[in-house]
């Protein structure tokens, strides 16, 4: 085994554990604000992990799928901020 395939054997666990941390605060956050922000990690590090993952199978089509994933979370965080501070998303 060489180290890169370690690293990222390694990575992959780091990753999963935060994304479970993170799935953890998402469900018993005491407040929306962390909700909210417990949701904006949690697409962050499944970009990362899908990255990882792309870099482990030696494929690119993972790249895409986590550029478009970045995409959503970057979205979808805006919209519910701006749902929570406002109370709609478009004027």
């Amino acid at each position: 085994m060489d180290w890169l395939n370690l690293a990222l054997q390694i990575s992959m666990g780091a990753v999963s554990f935060a994304i479970a941390l993170c799935t953890w605060r998402l469900l018993i956050g005491p407040s929306v604000v962390d909700r909210l922000l417990a949701l904006d990690t949690l697409f962050l590090n499944a970009t990362a992990l899908i990255v990882i993952l792309g870099m482990y199978w030696h494929s690119f089509i993972y790249f895409e799928a986590a550029l478009l994933v970045a995409m959503l979370g970057f979205v979808s965080t805006a919209a519910l901020a701006r749902y929570f501070t406002t109370g709609h998303i478009i004027d």
